[in-house]
């Protein structure tokens, strides 16, 4: 079974804002590559979303409706629902993940 991924606005946004930090504080081929890697893993869960693994700090209080990808350091955090993929965060792993993940899909 093929799944419509769905890339939400605040994740999209989190793709620009990462991007433009490379780009600033390394390079463009840098920021591309980390672009290009990143989308690769999103596209990704158009074949297999149920090999993500649950966010540590999503089972630590009983949630298992998200599921993440990895592209070290980054994390892409997202939920499958019926035949569709929403991919809800994209940040830095070394960031404090429990604060993103309350504000963005606890709220």
């Amino acid at each position: 079974m093929k799944y419509q991924v769905v890339i939400t606005d605040d994740a999209q946004r989190d793709l620009e804002e990462i991007i433009e930090y490379i780009e600033a504080t390394d390079s463009i081929s840098a920021a591309n590559h980390v672009l290009d890697q990143l989308e690769k893993q999103i596209l990704g869960l158009s074949l297999y979303p149920e090999r993500g693994n649950y966010p540590k700090e999503l089972v630590a209080t009983g949630m298992r409706e998200y599921r993440e990808k990895h592209f070290k350091p980054y994390r892409i955090i997202y939920r499958i629902v019926a035949n569709r993929v929403y991919v809800y965060l994209v940040a830095d792993g070394r960031r404090d993940m429990l604060a993103q993940l309350s504000r963005r899909l606890l709220r």
